[in-house]
């Protein structure tokens, strides 16, 4: 059997490598020849070739972003979500030879939904992450700018060259919300969504709507554009006038009024109610704010619980002026570190034994991708025991963020991890953040190592023969 598939996550960096590499291992033991395309955040890897989708019996999709299927008309297709090929990669084989044949526009066959189309909860959710995955690289690559600036310059980046530099960030910073209004709207309604979906993010953008307004209108621009194709029908001799002229002019004029007079004023308003009141948080409430965040930023390992709490984060980072810090975006960053950490501590230090030696191995990877802010490395402990890891590390992350939030941490860019503490100015009182990111880690570590050692104890105790067997076999014998 052949079988070519394509992972993709909505940040492109962790989840579709991991995807990818289950799906083979999983093949592999069935001798099933596969080839995996994955479309990560530096672009389409091992790309399949025309040749190998025509030999291929089936295709699977698995991904939390929209994916052309053009290429597998006439081809049976499976789509999931990207977990699934990380928890359940034996599953997606085994169905893939008995989904239906692809046409062209035609429902896919799903294993979360029975049909999965763009009206569809699990289609939103992937224009949501279309978006987001575009997104992401502008708010990392401008924090870290910012960051960089700080270092040159100090915290109010003196100097021309970091000057320089802390405009790029800024500049970079300003386009993720026009990026994430158009890349929902382009899942939604292809390349003609583009022109609409930028235009109400840079709206929200400038009307200080942050990222609910870049995304209420990404789907409004999205859908407005979905609606003019179906409607909106012109001779075939004018039929090129659509897409270039009639359609970018209609959807700017109807979604840009609707953004700047319906949607816009009202969102700015409970950004700003938020933001107010996030700034008046002090004690046991900051406290609490930084508890839930934590476990947020744990519970499903950059699902989107994670991604709730990380825009969250974001957003309370760009409602302050460049070079100020934010409690909030310290407390989700930080508590997004936990998990791989913790995970490296016990499968690597203190509980070695407890763990498989390719579980160990990836405790070693661990390490570095919790020390880069990259929750994902924890997930391969997490498929292959979900309940004792995410119960662990969510604890650890819950009380890092409280901690974070009392020692009044603050952050002035959204991602880079440890090696953004580095940095002259980019994180208030750090010394008690890495306090924060030490008592975490630990406690979440120690904690899934006691119980995986429970357990292990508890199946040798039930596993052991009992006294009463050896007495019952002598009985048997002498009554022989």
């Amino acid at each position: 059997m052949k079988i070519v598939a394509i992972t993709s996550c909505s940040t492109g960096i962790a989840h579709t490598y991991m995807g990818a590499e289950h799906l083979e291992m999983a093949a592999k033991k069935r001798g099933i020849e596969i080839k995996v395309e994955t479309q990560g955040s530096i672009g389409a890897e091992n790309v399949l070739t025309d040749a190998e989708i025509v030999a291929a019996d089936a295709v699977i999709i698995a991904a939390s972003t929209s994916v052309n299927k053009e290429r597998f008309v006439g081809k049976h297709l499976l789509e999931a979500d990207i977990t699934q090929a990380i928890d359940h990669p034996d599953d997606l084989l085994t169905n893939a030879v008995k989904s239906p044949i692809y046409q062209s526009g035609s429902a896919v066959s799903s294993t979360s939904t029975d049909v999965k189309s763009k009206k569809t909860a699990g289609g939103i959710y992937s224009h949501l992450m279309t978006g987001v995955s575009y997104m992401i690289p502008f708010v990392v690559a401008g924090g870290i700018c910012i960051a960089l600036a700080f270092a040159f310059g100090g915290i109010n980046a003196q100097g021309d060259i970091a000057a320089s530099i802390k405009e790029l960030g800024g500049i970079a910073m300003g386009l993720m919300w026009p990026i994430l209004g158009g890349y929902v709207a382009f899942s939604i309604a292809d390349r003609p969504g583009l022109v609409p979906g930028m235009l109400v993010g840079m709206l929200a953008s400038t009307m200080n709507a942050g990222f609910l307004g870049a995304l209420l209108g990404g789907f409004l621009a999205g859908y407005t554009v979905l609606g003019l194709k179906k409607v909106l029908k012109l001779p075939a001799a004018f039929s090129g006038l659509l897409p270039v002229l009639i359609i970018p002019v209609i959807s700017v004029l109807a979604d840009g009024l609707i953004m700047k007079f319906v949607i816009g004023t009202p969102i700015t308003a409970l950004n700003k109610g938020i933001t107010g009141w996030l700034n008046g948080l002090t004690g046991i409430n900051s406290i609490l704010l930084g508890l839930i965040l934590g476990a947020m930023m744990a519970i499903d390992l950059a699902g989107p619980i994670g991604k709730a709490a990380y825009f969250f984060g974001v957003a309370s980072l760009t409602n302050l002026a460049t070079g100020q810090t934010s409690t909030i975006m310290a407390a989700v960053m930080i508590s997004g570190m936990v998990p791989p950490l913790a995970m490296a501590l016990s499968s690597t230090i203190i509980g070695k034994k407890l763990y498989t030696q390719e579980e160990r191995e990836a405790g070693k990877s661990a390490w570095v991708l919790g020390l880069s802010f990259i929750s994902e490395g924890a997930i391969p402990f997490a498929a292959a025991d979900p309940i004792r890891v995410l119960l662990s590390v969510t604890v650890g992350s819950a009380i890092t963020g409280a901690l974070s939030m009392l020692f009044n941490c603050g952050i002035a860019v959204p991602h880079g991890g440890f090696f953004v503490f580095l940095i002259p100015g980019a994180v208030t009182n750090v010394l008690l953040y890495v306090l924060a990111l030490v008592i975490g880690t630990a406690v979440s570590g120690f904690l899934v190592t006691a119980i995986k050692m429970a357990s292990s104890k508890q199946v040798a105790t039930e596993s052991a023969p009992t006294q009463r067997e050896p007495a019952l076999a002598r009985a048997l014998v002498e009554e022989d």
